[in-house]
């Protein structure tokens, strides 16, 4: 069955704008009914990266988070948000964005994925740890900003669901990674593919162009876009931004890996990307080293700690559990 991407304009966060463009993006797929059932345990997992600038946009608006926990409800699902800033904890970076009023009148539980209880992706990525509160939820609503990155160059749904590795372990793949930024990808994409999320909401009203994830500068594009298939997904909104494929590190090794498919697969029930393309959206001026070019004495440190303190305590309790 083929991938479907569906795309409007919308260039207001502002109800009821907001909302009509959201059940408008998510008619094709079926509405939300067709994701979440009554009774649903339902992860909201916006870009939570930082309190320290919101007037940047550099993550997931709480005035769309809003309004897929009020869909959420309304088919009769229960919402929480989750996340693992990666600076502060997931209420103190919501709440600095925002999110209060929604933790507040939708009484909304939000999680920290920095606890101790943690499920191993695969064979390849075998010390890979993923929340087990992320993977156990019933459905799964990944929220994404569209934002530039100076180590991955683009960031959109397959790298936000990093935020479901917990804590402080991101630090160690991206030091495991070294400079190969083609296997960092492949661990993006394997992490996706292991959570799988049901429906994939991109937050492209605003976005963050530049030197993002958070030093570049706010871009109206006036773009929401929605799918069941986040690599398609993806793959469609490099067409808007008119960016190669091949220089995006998630997108490229989804293709290599076969899950994501070929344009001409993915099906557009309203706007194409064509008529939204922007061809001047501006990416990182300079890319950053995936391992943030830290000495080797201070990688050696913590590959020990984390191997000692870290990996094995968690692996065995993974396997008992």
């Amino acid at each position: 069955m083929a991938a479907s991407v569906s795309f409007v304009r919308a260039t207001s966060y502002e109800q009821p704008m907001l909302e009509a463009a959201l059940r408008q993006v998510l008619d094709p797929l079926g509405g939300i009914a067709a994701f979440v059932k009554p009774g649903d345990r339902v992860l909201l997992k916006p870009n939570l990266l930082t309190g320290a600038k919101p007037g940047k946009d550099c993550t997931t608006r709480p005035e769309l988070v809003y309004w897929v926990a009020r869909l959420v409800q309304e088919a009769g699902g229960h919402p929480f948000l989750g996340d693992s800033p990666a600076f502060g904890s997931a209420r103190g970076v919501a709440v600095a964005n925002g999110y209060q009023f929604i933790l507040d009148e939708l009484k909304l539980p939000i999680i920290d994925f920095q606890g101790r209880r943690y499920k191993t992706v695969s064979q390849e990525f075998n010390h890979l740890l993923l929340s087990k509160e992320a993977m156990e939820a019933d459905v799964v609503i990944n929220l994404p900003k569209v934002k530039s990155h100076v180590q991955l160059t683009l960031t959109l749904g397959v790298k936000n669901l990093f935020g479901c590795v917990p804590g402080k372990m991101k630090a160690w793949w991206h030091m495991e990674a070294g400079k190969d930024s083609a296997r960092f990808g492949n661990m993006l994409v394997e992490t996706a593919r292991t959570i799988s999320p049901d429906l994939t909401i991109l937050d492209g009203i605003i976005g963050h162009e530049g030197n993002g994830p958070s030093n570049g500068e706010p871009r109206l594009l006036g773009v929401l876009g929605a799918s069941a298939d986040v690599f398609a997904l993806d793959r469609a909104m490099l067409e808007v931004l008119a960016v190669d494929p091949a220089i995006i590190p998630t997108v490229a090794a989804s293709q290599r890996l076969g899950l994501c498919p070929d344009l001409a697969e993915i099906q557009f029930p309203l706007l194409t990307p064509a008529e939204l393309r922007v061809d001047d959206w501006k990416l990182p001026a300079q890319l950053m080293p995936i391992d943030f070019a830290l000495p080797r004495v201070l990688k050696s440190t913590f590959r020990h700690l984390y191997i000692r303190f870290i990996k094995e305590p968690m692996s065995a309790y993974a396997t008992r559990g």
